[in-house]
């Protein structure tokens, strides 16, 4: 946390990848429904920190979409609210960034927050874990966008 009482999302989410690189197979590929696994674990994660004080609000509803996770965070003047976006990777990672920010900035956009971040899961067993694992940041519409690849 910073010295508002901030969420640390950099350290928390490349946290959450060294975990789901360790932990995904026991979870992920239980499910039928396949986003199902990766939420689940990405919840399990996050309900070790948020639940202290704040909370995470699943499958948000905002409009006719729907947001994966909102992050709701008290700091000292007001509440951090933090979009996460997960998608899972089926077509080449540029369709699924594209695809994945518009609905991020949407969701930022109707939420009023600054802060959004798009999570692509990549179960391809063909892939080495070097490729899988990324971050970087993007601009879409003037917000920036983290984008955490695993």
């Amino acid at each position: 946390m910073d010295d508002e009482g901030r969420l640390d999302m950099d350290k928390l989410l490349a946290a959450f990848q060294d975990f789901f690189r360790k932990h995904f197979e026991s979870w992920v590929d239980g499910f039928d429904y396949r986003e199902a696994g990766a939420q689940l674990l990405l919840q399990s994660f996050l309900h070790r920190i948020i639940n202290r004080k704040g909370r995470v609000e699943r499958e948000y509803g905002l409009g006719r979409q729907r947001t994966d996770l909102l992050l709701i965070w008290p700091v000292k003047n007001g509440i951090q609210e933090i979009v996460l976006e997960l998608k899972l990777r089926y077509a080449k990672l540029g369709k699924t960034i594209d695809k994945g920010l518009e609905q991020t900035w949407e969701y930022m956009d109707k939420c009023g927050t600054s802060e959004g971040y798009l999570l692509i899961f990549d179960r391809s067993k063909k892939r080495s874990w070097k490729e899988k694992i990324f971050k970087e940041e993007r601009t879409f519409k003037g917000a920036i966008i983290g984008i955490y690849g695993m």
